[in-house]
């Protein structure tokens, strides 16, 4: 292992220098793994799911160590009175305390949030969460899209077969949701030491989630790929399958299967590795500076699963754009020509019509 990182380092200096612009980042907090920072606009693109599980502070704190999940919010979801306080809510105001979740599908799905949501409660108690009595601690999943039923039901149905006692849970489509004081949101980031009912194992899950998804991956795609798309590595110059490699077909991102490149944008640039002069689609990489090594280079990773691919120069053949994109085979996947409509690729077959 030490050989392969070390190869890996030394292969790295070979690239020379470029520019550009902005990737998504990610975050650290607390020696907690990193979490993936989204814009704005990116949010607002995003699904979304309300779920009750008692004291909302704890759930809030719960979903928010996990990466995917973009924004959370407590608040009160289908009670009759609008805009209710946390003092009327506690009156029996018939609202229930809420977590508003916004995730992103490609790093964390329903069923995974949904499968760690009843890894927190008691599905059988009625109004009843840990210590906190009343209807607002009620349990509940609220959706605003129809298509997520499915995945609800599907969930809901495999952890009822694990009780005896039939669940309490409400599965319904959200009515309305009132978002709670400031006073409310991230309490337990305000007071580190404040009421929770769930057990404080739970908060680690998201590491061994991460631990869990880095070894599979490592497995299905081997070593030096994981090592490529993952830790930024670089293969060694001239050892890569698809550097003399010219056959007829596309290339897909190893990690997630998105198609990045064409053989009929592939040419011998004699630098070591795969030369593109652009990708299939401009949107399917995205373009960051990065200044490893004592360089400054443009980084090119693919925009679905975020894998380093390699870099991209402005030394290319000029006719063609003046652009190099310098990719790492071990980033690939070659799907040949005949291959595509088998492989579900078959609308790429155009491209090849065009010829």
């Amino acid at each position: 292992m030490k050989k392969v990182i070390h190869m890996l380092s030394i292969a790295a200096l070979f690239l020379a220098a470029c520019s550009v612009t902005e990737q998504r980042s990610t975050e650290t907090v607390d020696n907690k793994p990193e979490k993936t920072v989204y814009t704005e606009e990116e949010i607002k693109e995003m699904d979304t799911i309300y779920l009750a599980g008692g004291c909302f502070w704890g759930v809030q704190k719960f979903f928010d160590q996990f990466d995917g999940v973009a924004l959370t919010e407590t608040g009160y979801a289908n009670g009759p009175k609008e805009n209710p306080s946390y003092q009327e809510v506690c009156a029996s105001s018939g609202h229930a305390e809420t977590v508003k979740i916004v995730y992103d599908e490609n790093r964390i799905t329903l069923n995974e949030l949904l499968d760690y949501y009843f890894q927190i409660i008691d599905p059988t108690s009625v109004n009843k969460q840990g210590n906190d009595r009343g209807i607002q601690y009620r349990t509940g999943i609220y959706y605003t899209d129809e298509k997520q039923l499915p995945v609800i039901t599907e969930v809901y149905e495999r952890e009822q077969k694990r009780y005896k006692n039939p669940f309490a849970v409400e599965v319904m489509p959200l009515e309305n949701f009132y978002t709670a004081e400031e006073y409310h949101q991230k309490y337990l980031d305000k007071h580190p030491g404040g009421y929770c009912h769930i057990r404080q194992d739970l908060f680690d899950l998201e590491a061994k989630r991460q631990e869990d998804k880095a070894a599979e991956l490592k497995e299905r795609i081997g070593e030096l790929s994981y090592e490529v798309t993952q830790n930024a590595a670089t293969e060694m110059a001239f050892t890569g399958k698809y550097d003399h490699f010219f056959e007829k077909g596309i290339y897909v991102d190893v990690v997630s299967g998105q198609p990045l490149f064409s053989s009929l944008d592939k040419y011998d640039s004699g630098c070591g590795w795969p030369a593109f002069t652009k990708p299939i689609e401009e949107s399917s990489v995205t373009e960051s500076t990065d200044t490893s090594h004592g360089m400054i280079r443009t980084e090119v990773r693919s925009e679905e699963a975020d894998s380093h691919l390699g870099h991209v120069f402005n030394d290319g053949p000029r006719e063609s754009g003046g652009l190099r994109y310098c990719i790492n085979s071990a980033a690939l996947r070659f799907i040949y020509y005949e291959d595509l409509e088998k492989e579900g690729y078959g609308e790429y077959k155009a491209l090849f019509d065009e010829e």
